[in-house]
């Protein structure tokens, strides 16, 4: 089961989706891989389409492993105990987090046209292109809760079977197409695996 491209992707997941139809669901993609997924699923239920910006923090050590999050509006998630696992200083930690608050800022200036679409009380779908280690989703899942959604769903054409584990407690609902034993990477599952430029995830977004 492989994908010719992103938005084959989102068509497919658009289709498991399709109890969503008629409630306004929000979709919200990850820039970049995440929203021409998140776009077609849009397309697909009637939903609404934005972005969620957010920032893993990552350990120093391990940048895969998410410390905490920071999303729009200020917000700021921690996982606490990655923190104390890690023994990450607090000097360690503000250099992450400034470097992830700068390039939030980027994105922020480059993706929004004013105010990011209100998540509270509204069916919220949570859209990337796939999940390896589960990290960066379950910061968003942690980002969006934060917003008080009526409901929390994530969405993904491909899983390793450990990363839907772990964000499976994260959100209401968890509606994955493919959990492969032996994902090696998510790219592995696409044919076209290309990486966006912000040129193509604007011209979605639009």
């Amino acid at each position: 089961m492989v994908y010719p491209d992103r938005a084959a992707a989102g068509r497919a997941l658009g289709t498991a989706l399709e109890h969503l139809r008629g409630t306004h669901p929000l979709v919200l993609g990850l820039p970049r891989g995440g929203v021409p997924v998140a776009a077609a699923v849009a397309d697909a239920i009637d939903g609404e389409l934005d972005v969620l910006l957010v920032r893993k923090l990552g350990l120093p050590q391990h940048p895969e492993l998410a410390m905490g999050a920071l999303g729009e509006n200020d917000v700021l998630v921690l996982n606490e105990d990655v923190v104390a696992r890690g023994r990450v200083s607090e000097a360690a930690f503000a250099e992450v987090e400034r470097a992830e608050r700068a390039e939030l800022a980027r994105r922020r200036t480059l993706l929004r046209d004013g105010e990011p679409v209100a998540m509270t009380d509204r069916t919220v779908v949570i859209v990337d292109d796939g999940m390896a280690t589960g990290a960066t989703v379950a910061a968003a899942c942690r980002v969006a809760r934060a917003q008080r959604p009526a409901r929390l769903i994530v969405a993904m054409p491909v899983s390793a079977p450990e990363a839907a584990h772990r964000v499976r407690p994260e959100c209401d609902e968890l509606v994955c197409l493919w959990t492969p034993d032996d994902l090696g990477g998510v790219g592995g599952a696409y044919h076209d695996f290309h990486q966006l430029t912000d040129d193509e995830v604007t011209e979605l977004l639009r």
